[in-house]
């Protein structure tokens, strides 16, 4: 279990904030099968679009799920302490400050994972975001701006000194993005420089390589990332397999109800024209959990009506031999 401030999770296992994925419909899903700390969709700092349609949708909360953590993306001190305050008065229990993501678009702005490079704005933002608020701070990081500047137990003891409750680390750096294998080396240098919770993240996909990196890390816990896009169970089935308990993926037939659900709840939660549009996506992660299914993709993708994609998923598996599918 963590312990943020007064919040202590039910485990070690969290889910990544993820534009586009971590939605209020998908982080449902993955606090049922046990995630312990679900982290939303960021959200940006400048109050001209506070008001915005998408805005809006990645401030929805569901009170069931506990503790509610905001992330918040920005370059302005005052811009981030008023962003804090705000997310705070609209249900936020926890503010995570975004200093991951690799995004060009994010990184041209001087924000997300290009801060790294200016650890005196990085310590500027941090105390002005914890002293503009009652509850606690977290805060996501890469592990320097490239290769030959792995700043991050800098930064993480700059953290630790404005008050961060909790750190979690993407065993890369900037300049790498997403390519590349992880290292987890800096991660394991960064919990030996302080003393708050450190997360390990960066292609965990599984409890043997969580375990793994646990082992390699001394890290506090795990953040699950893109391993979950399809696999809502993958965070909780982790965090059964750390605990000593055995955990495995739903049978098909459930998964197929959680495909269902889920469904339904983006053609509600968006509307019927976004949601079918974003539901692809997310459909798409499912089927690519079964090779079996990867042409059904491109069918599904020329649906436009929400009933069509019902009707689509409900044909296809009353039609599918369930026994050669899971095998």
């Amino acid at each position: 279990m963590l312990t943020i401030g007064p919040h202590t999770t039910a485990n070690a296992v969290a889910l990544a904030p993820m534009a586009g994925v971590t939605d209020l419909p998908f982080r449902r899903l993955c606090a049922r099968f046990g995630a312990g700390l679900l982290v939303g969709e960021m959200v940006h700092s400048d109050p001209r679009l506070r008001d915005s349609r998408k805005s809006q949708q990645r401030l929805s909360h569901d009170k069931e799920i506990n503790p509610r953590s905001v992330q918040i993306v920005g370059n302005d001190p005052q811009h981030m302490a008023e962003a804090a305050r705000y997310n705070v008065s609209c249900g936020a229990q926890i503010i995570d400050i975004n200093m991951g993501c690799p995004a060009k678009k994010v990184c041209r702005k001087a924000a997300g994972s290009a801060l790294l490079a200016d650890e005196p704005l990085v310590a500027d933002i941090l105390s002005a975001v914890v002293n503009a608020v009652d509850v606690p701070v977290t805060l996501k990081i890469r592990t320097g701006a490239d290769p030959l500047h792995r700043n991050g137990p800098s930064i993480a003891r700059i953290a630790e000194d404005a008050g961060i409750a909790l750190l979690a680390v993407h065993g890369r750096t900037r300049a790498c993005a997403f390519k590349g294998e992880v290292e987890h080396d800096t991660t394991a240098r960064i919990v030996e420089s302080v003393d708050i919770p450190v997360l390990a993240n960066g292609d965990i996909n599984s409890a043997q390589e969580a375990k793994a990196v646990l082992a390699q890390t001394g890290a506090a816990g795990v953040m699950i990332g893109r391993a979950a896009q399809g696999a809502p169970w993958l965070p909780g089935m982790i965090a059964e397999s750390v605990a000593g308990r055995p955990a495995t993926a739903p049978d098909l037939p459930t998964q197929y109800s959680v495909m269902r659900e889920h469904l339904i709840d983006l053609h509600a939660f968006y509307g019927e024209f976004a949601g079918s549009r974003i539901a692809r996506k997310h459909i798409g992660w499912y089927l690519d959990g079964h090779p079996q299914l990867h042409a059904e993709k491109r069918s599904f993708n020329r649906l436009n009506e929400a009933r069509d994609q019902i009707r689509f998923l409900d044909t296809l598996f009353n039609h599918l031999d369930r026994q050669d599918l899971a095998a």
